[in-house]
């Protein structure tokens, strides 16, 4: 153990569907690695659990929560960290508002998130909250970039069990609508820091009065720096122009972005999509939608509720919905559009799988529909309009053929969070936006008009560096193509490729690496997979984002399987899990019918290459085997189908949790490496053997009826517990 009071290994308490599986599986874990003397700790950073750290002085004592993050993001940062982290709310205002709205049902005395704050204690508050909103977690917890690919056996098995795929006609006419002016990518600009520099962002009004938009920033020497805005005016009329469009041509009207992870930005461009849909409501009716607080950027269903009981408003509404194209559904038997909440249509998820589908996406009349894929910035927009054209040039993808796609990702310290940093701003009056270096050096400089979105990341030096040496390594393990998606016409692109180059060139490597722009790159890369090839593309972080669904939704059908391995930079490991975009509607099924399709797959990788990373840190011996065993139970798991069913009634979650065990328990007993080991699985191995019938049997038995869990963002852990672990026969087994 790193201390006292550091476990060996952190498994995080997350949200939804993931942390309800943890409840199942995390038992069986520590009991198993307890054998090998390793410790598994948990640490909350679920969207409550971080809620509660913010407020502690609010609550009773019994109530309070440490801040679990924090300690975490110590933690990473030193060569003992062995973290497993599974995938957690990256939370819009909708869904930080409900989270606070149960905790507060459940006597915790927090304050309101107020949308609009006067007071400057309302504004205290909501500085607090915004902390907790988007993608707050990974950029505390990615000290280090990421090495993101399928594992071997889980790729073998798609191969051998492809999935379905939707046919692509030539004829399609769904298609992806970008901005060509006005947008992030045209108006960025982008520096590299000669010398460690404070920084500031000032706001001059057309009459010179200036606001300080951000003071006290600090960048070391050799920091890229990047600025850039969207204009809100070029946005609307384009917005305008592609709902007139959608329905000339008879398509979906569909808005793909990530209002999570760009927790300021995209929820903003997600409001002009609402106000622009509903153009005319707004227009006659916009007073009264106002006062009834109604705030475009909460989506059309907070909008609906909000009038429900203004019967000429909602005539108006449906007048206007009806005139309009029809919209690409979340829930079509539930009537839930694509505007309905910001976080319920995830740029990397909806893309993919309207992509794998052939194209199609479900209209309000519960059919499947050509679909008109809005992406307002054009900066990565390329990616899938070039899949689409190539898919309609080519036809589907054939998983049992097509080769993969791993991804290495520049992530760490933080590195380009579009849209989700303290250095985004929607525009209050219009002038000029300025970030100004301490030694009065502008260093960016746009003229800007009012609700315009201005925005700036930045890159540090140190995991260029870290990310360029990885590929490195990864492509001289594998030995295929290797790709590095910049654009050298795009100015943050151009800065990372005059840290790219000379790094290769010094190695020898030029001709081993290619640099593309994105669609190139699209291109080329779906070319070699359809030869069964393996490529690896070297990123930026929200391409990395982006890719590392992409890929593995065409290949595996889902990328919650995926390993996901970060190197951190001080020595230490964090393995992660994989996406969990599905997980509310596994949640709701559980709710009603007692059935968890979640696959703890992702968990199971993890779980395997952090028991190989302990071995190695601590020379501990008894992890080695345990993590190979893991790899055995993994593959054990997949050569016997015994992944959880969709459908109640069939083998769930649960059950697969069961039979991994069982064969992990098997590989344990039959290993020669460690004989205490052996002699100390082959009487648990037997009795899970022997007991089969009676433990599926009591897992089947829990199915069908609804079920309690005390909550949905902060769930009672003992209700989850009566949940989650049905089985008292494997229970008394695993202890």
């Amino acid at each position: 153990m790193a201390d006292n009071t550091t476990p060996d290994i952190i498994y995080t308490k997350v949200d939804e569907a993931p942390e309800l599986a943890s409840a199942s599986f995390l038992p069986i874990i520590q009991t198993f690695a307890k054998a090998a003397g390793v410790s598994v700790g948990s640490k909350d950073i679920s969207l409550a659990g971080r809620i509660l750290a913010t407020f502690p002085e609010v609550l009773t004592e019994d109530q309070r929560q440490p801040d679990h993050l924090a300690e975490l993001g110590k933690l990473v940062k030193t060569p003992e960290a062995n973290v497993i982290k599974l995938p957690n709310i990256s939370a819009s205002v909708p869904q930080l508002v409900a989270a606070i709205k149960e905790l507060q049902s459940q006597g915790y005395a927090l304050p309101d998130y107020v949308e609009t704050p006067q007071t400057d204690a309302e504004k205290a508050i909501r500085a607090k909250y915004d902390t907790i909103k988007g993608s707050a977690v990974n950029p505390v917890l990615r000290e280090g970039n990421s090495d993101r690919r399928a594992a071997k056996p889980v790729k073998a098995y798609a191969q051998s069990n492809p999935h379905r795929m939707g046919d692509w006609s030539k004829d399609s006419k769904t298609r992806v609508a970008s901005m060509s002016a006005g947008d992030f990518y045209s108006n960025e600009t982008s520096a590299t820091l000669g010398s460690d520099s404070d920084a500031r962002i000032v706001l001059t009004a057309r009459d010179g009065t200036e606001t300080v938009l951000k003071d006290g920033l600090s960048y070391p020497a050799g920091t890229v720096v990047d600025a850039t805005f969207m204009s809100a005016s070029a946005l609307d009329a384009f917005l305008e122009e592609e709902i007139a469009r959608t329905h000339k041509e008879g398509t979906l009207f569909s808005l793909h972005m990530k209002a999570t992870m760009m927790k300021v930005s995209d929820p903003i461009i997600f409001g002009h999509a609402v106000k622009c849909y509903l153009k005319p409501v707004f227009d006659q009716y916009g007073d009264a939608l106002e006062k009834a607080g109604v705030t475009p950027n909460s989506g059309l269903g907070d909008l609906l509720e909000r009038v429900k009981d203004k019967p000429e408003i909602t005539a108006a509404i449906d007048r206007v919905m009806a005139d309009r194209p029809p919209m690409y559904m979340v829930d079509s038997d539930k009537g839930i559009s694509n505007l309905h909440v910001p976080s319920d249509v995830i740029i990397d998820a909806s893309m993919p799988a309207l992509i794998k589908a052939g194209g199609k996406g479900w209209g309000p009349d519960n059919k499947e529909h050509d679909t008109n894929c809005v992406i307002p910035d054009s900066s990565y927009a390329p990616v899938y309009d070039e899949t689409i054209n190539y898919f309609k040039e080519t036809g589907k993808l054939d998983p049992a053929t097509a080769g993969t796609v791993q991804n290495i990702g520049l992530m760490a310290q933080k590195a380009e969070e579009y849209g989700s940093h303290p250095t985004t701003f929607e525009i209050p009056h219009a002038g000029t936006v300025k970030m100004v270096l301490a030694d009065g050096t502008v260093l960016h400089s746009h003229e800007v008009e009012q609700g315009d979105i201005w925005r700036s990341a930045s890159t540090r030096k140190a995991p260029i560096k870290d990310w360029v040496q990885l590929a490195i390594d990864r492509q001289k393990a594998e030995g295929c193509e290797a790709i590095f998606w910049l654009d050298e016409t795009r100015a943050h692109d151009a800065e990372l490729i005059a840290y790219v180059k000379p790094i290769l060139e010094a190695k020898g490597l030029t001709d081993t690496f290619r640099i593309m722009a994105p669609r190139e790159a699209t291109r080329a890369t779906l070319e070699t997979i359809r030869e069964g090839k393996t490529s690896i593309a070297i990123t930026g972080n929200v391409l990395r984002d982006y890719l590392t669904d992409l890929f593995p939704i065409l290949e595996l059908a889902t990328s919650a399987k995926m390993l996901s391995i970060v190197k951190l930079m001080n020595g230490g490991g964090l393995f992660e899990t994989g996406a969990g975009g599905s997980a509310p509607k596994h949640v709701q099924q559980l709710m009603e019918q007692n059935h968890l399709r979640w696959d703890s797959l992702g968990e199971f990788c993890a779980l395997g290459e952090s028991l190989q990373f302990l071995a190695d840190a601590r020379n501990n011996e008894k992890a080695r085997v345990l993590g190979k065993a893991v790899d055995a139970a993994t593959q054990g798991i997949l050569d016997n189908s015994r992944s959880p069913s969709r459908k109640v009634g069939e083998p769930d979650n649960r059950d697969s949790h069961y039979w991994f065990a069982r064969y992990w328990a098997e590989a344990l007993a039959a290993q020669t490496e460690d004989t205490e080991i052996a002699a100390h699985f082959a009487p648990i191995a037997k009795a899970l053997t022997d007991q089969e019938d009676a433990i599926t049997k009591e897992l089947a038995t829990a199915q069908g009826t609804e079920v309690d869990l005390g909550g949905y963002y902060h769930t009672d852990p003992a209700k989850t517990e009566s949940v989650m672990r049905p089985s008292a026969t494997l229970n008394a087994i695993i202890g």
